[in-house]
């Protein structure tokens, strides 16, 4: 059986990771290109299955695609534990479509204008229409799921999305909540994030029927990895720039969302940092990120952050070490440095 509920990746202890070549992204995915070509042709030709008036709209949806993680850790997955085929392709074009539709809930929530370089779909047809067609491509992929002759793979997609959508309303109510632990924001990224990205790694061995162990192995590599990614965006929308990320900055502070440098910030200051730092939250306005990063700087927020996401990534590589030795190992420990550098990167900024 898949595995229907995600539970938070335990850290482990500090590790120096292995030493490895270091390599670009364009290195990493360079084997998997036709694949990922097959997933976006996938992805586009879905847009036909919407109705004519609709179709301007799924298409500007499912087009503006990023760096395609979700199906390069599904290819990856499948290259460690056997080799791809086009269910592989299916899989990793549903898998994305679930993201894909939850990016443009998100950016109707956040208030988002930029996404990928972009307007988004809010921008630029208002939240009522954004919000129907995010619904109208959930149902869409969860079509596509049934399609596979055995239901294990629709009740998993089912199973992620209801994970992500629940982790997305607990992010919501916990919202200006000064009070809340690390224990409870890692939960909720687990489930918002970590949820696809451990999905992906399991359903890409799952269709090559990899044995039980293989297959946990790659749900917790899957798991930790999101994790440690979703911190690493929660520091870009601080540490980045709208420039380099080609998204809106700044979208968490503005909608209250205690990320993990600002906890941090309220667990190490005295009470009138702290004061200060609720106060701006709470009645946020752009001319307070100065004092904002001032803070961070002074209680070291990104540095400590940036241990949690190496941490992250260490359980990451660990879970790795259950599968044999294959160029598709080796690229998810790759893909994993490359996050750490790219970490690492936003001090260097």
């Amino acid at each position: 059986m898949l595995a229907a509920d995600s539970n938070v990746v335990p850290l482990s202890k500090p590790m120096a990771l292995a030493p490895e070549t270091p390599c670009d992204w364009k290195q990493i995915m360079q084997p998997l290109e036709p694949f990922l070509q097959g997933v976006a042709e996938r992805l586009a030709q879905q847009v036909q299955a919407f109705d004519a008036d609709l179709a301007c709209y799924a298409e500007y949806a499912l087009t503006g695609q990023g760096k395609q993680l979700r199906p390069a850790l599904v290819g990856l997955s499948a290259g460690a534990t056997g080799g791809l085929n086009d269910a592989h392709i299916s899989v990793a074009a549903i898998i994305e479509m679930v993201h894909l539709a939850t990016l443009v809930h998100d950016d109707v929530m956040d208030e988002a204008t930029v996404r990928r370089g972009r307007p988004t779909m809010a921008a630029n047809w208002g939240n009522e229409l954004s919000v129907l067609l995010g619904d109208c491509l959930f149902a869409h992929a969860l079509k596509l799921a049934a399609s596979f002759p055995t239901p294990d793979i629709c009740r998993a997609v089912a199973s992620a999305t209801n994970t992500v959508c629940a982790g997305e309303i607990l992010q919501t109510q916990q919202r200006c909540n000064f009070n809340i632990s690390r224990a409870d924001y890692f939960k909720v990224l687990a489930m918002k994030t970590g949820e696809l990205f451990s999905l992906s790694c399991e359903l890409g061995a799952y269709l090559n029927h990899a044995p039980e162990p293989r297959r946990a192995a790659l749900r917790e590599y899957g798991l930790a990895l999101g994790t440690a990614y979703q911190i690493y965006d929660d520091c870009l929308d601080l540490f980045g720039t709208e420039e380099s990320t080609g998204k809106s900055l700044g979208t968490d502070l503005a909608q209250g969302k205690l990320t993990l440098p600002l906890l941090i910030v309220l667990e190490q200051a005295n009470e009138t940092a702290r004061t200060k730092l609720r106060s701006m939250v709470q009645d946020w306005r752009p001319l307070y990120f100065p004092q904002v990063l001032a803070l961070l700087k002074r209680f070291a927020a990104l540095k400590e952050s940036q241990g949690v996401i190496r941490r992250y990534v260490q359980s990451a590589r660990q879970a790795l070490e259950a599968l044999p030795e294959s160029p598709s190992r080796l690229a998810l420990f790759r893909l994993s440095d490359f996050l750490v550098r790219q970490t690492d990167a936003l001090g260097e900024a």
